[in-house]
């Protein structure tokens, strides 16, 4: 087989996302969070003026700048979300914000963030109906509360972003839950799939096939008026360029059924894909800012770097080994000598999370498969 091209060096100076995790405080208990949300933010937070050299550090990086995603747990749990938007937009650094739904998302805390100069704001959605979705938040009636908290955004005149994580519990509500943005006119469907970390540690992943059937259907459900983006699945970058290209596909049963149950629900599609294809993974043009400053490759793949209380956020993108490694697509296995090496590269987090290793093959990708550990290299520190 060729060696895999050459990686392209578009993110190899910067980020395009720069998330930063502002506080662990959050008031839900969803069963399959990143963060391990908690109700009390940790005593040692970054504070506003380190939230400001923060994005006094994204400003040095000049045009194009990274965009600062705000998150959490719940981001809307920090008094100065608003303030540190401001200083933001002042210093030219693109925000968006991730909150939780919960009685602080209200009209008048959106105005304020809109008069900030947020734009975008990102909600989830994990199931079609609140017996599916209220289980996974572990609030009666919160399915009700995010519908209504959708057309709010919609109306204070944000972007609004739906991030659903794919699990065994909502397989089979996929093509409903795109029926549903598509009918409150919801900009982008961000679709993760599952990394088994912090509480979500315990729940089945779905397997390889199913993700290959889920991509092509996410191909389908993106010709009905939103943009689809996966995270944790680079593997759809794949599919929608064979999709394109017209090249041969394999898909199974499950792939048959949203198909057919999204084409029953909006009819036949008549739009053109809408799938971006930029070539960002863990670590390459996505870094990750925890609550205490420590710096990782992203949310999902807790590998700490460094921190920005005692290192330059720069330097530690740019110049960290395993960062350097991932940008060069220095995989081993299937990974490694795939021709879309950079193009996709795998998920790093699932990687890591299945081998203890950030480098091996992405085990969720049906051209790896799963169960072997034969190709897990050793990992520069």
């Amino acid at each position: 087989m060729p060696h895999p091209p050459v990686p392209e060096s578009r993110f190899r100076d910067r980020p395009l996302l720069v998330f930063w995790e502002m506080t662990k405080a959050c008031s839900l208990a969803c069963f399959h969070c990143r963060a391990n949300a908690q109700l009390q933010g940790d005593a040692d937070e970054l504070t506003t003026a380190e939230g400001r050299q923060l994005i006094d550090e994204l400003a040095a990086w000049g045009r194009p700048r990274p965009i600062l995603i705000l998150t959490g747990g719940d981001c809307m749990m920090r008094t100065d979300l608003a303030n540190l938007a401001r200083y933001a937009r002042e210093r030219l650094v693109p925000v968006a914000i991730a909150p939780s739904v919960t009685p602080r998302l209200t009209v008048d805390a959106l105005k304020e963030l809109r008069d900030a100069g947020v734009s975008s704001a990102s909600l989830s959605m994990d199931g079609s109906s609140g017996a599916t979705h209220d289980g996974v938040r572990g609030i009666p009636g919160h399915f009700a509360s995010t519908m209504a908290a959708i057309d709010r955004l919609k109306a204070c005149g944000f972007t609004v972003q739906i991030n659903t994580t794919v699990m065994p519990a909502n397989l089979h509500e996929l093509a409903d839950i795109a029926a549903i943005l598509h009918e409150h006119e919801v900009d982008v469907w961000e679709v993760f799939f599952l990394i088994t970390t912090g509480r979500g540690s315990d729940i089945v992943s779905t397997t390889p096939a199913e993700n290959e059937d889920v991509c092509h259907f996410l191909v389908d459900a993106s010709r009905y008026g939103f943009t689809v983006r996966t995270v944790e699945a680079p593997f759809f970058r794949r599919v929608a360029r064979d999709r394109r290209l017209g090249r041969p596909t394999s898909t199974g049963s499950l792939y048959d059924e949203l198909h057919g149950r999204l084409e029953h629900l909006l009819g036949p599609a008549s739009a053109p894909v809408r799938a971006p294809s930029a070539a960002t993974r863990d670590g390459k043009g996505i870094i990750f800012v925890s609550s205490k400053g420590d710096v990782y490759p992203s949310g999902f793949l807790p590998l700490p770097l460094g921190n920005v209380r005692s290192a330059s956020l720069a330097s530690l993108y740019r110049d960290h080994d395993l960062l350097r490694a991932i940008r060069d697509a220095s995989f081993e296995g299937p990974c490694g000598t795939c021709e879309l090496s950079d193009h996709c590269g795998g998920s790093r987090s699932r990687a890591f999370a299945t081998f203890d290793n950030a480098l091996a093959s992405d085990p969720g990708c049906v051209l790896v498969g799963s169960g072997s550990t034969d190709f897990s290299p050793t990992m520069p520190s």
